[in-house]
């Protein structure tokens, strides 16, 4: 079943043009992995150092192999560095079974 999970980050003022070039570094690398669908990246207009990544994939378990891939986890470390913090997952699926 497809699944959509959603990225979100707080990025202090400043780092924003830090953050940039890893988002697109980890996209590409997303684009190559088995089940990627699509994603995107948003600002919030009202808080600009929200930012919300919605990345949609053929099945969680091709959302997990990606999230605990090394290539990625060495981005998201740098990521994480970056924002002083960490990063907020949640996975959704489509519908309403139970």
């Amino acid at each position: 079943m497809a699944v959509k999970a959603l990225i979100k980050r707080s990025i202090p003022a400043g780092k924003a043009k830090e953050m940039i070039p890893l988002f697109r570094q980890m996209r590409s690398l997303a684009m190559s992995m088995d089940g990627y669908i699509s994603g995107e990246t948003l600002r919030n207009l009202n808080n600009p150092e929200e930012f919300l990544v919605i990345s949609s994939w053929q099945s969680s378990d091709e959302w997990i192999k990606w999230l605990k891939s090394p290539e990625r986890q060495k981005i998201q470390a740098r990521i994480d560095e970056l924002l002083g913090g960490q990063t907020q997952y949640e996975l959704y699926h489509y519908g309403f079974s139970e």
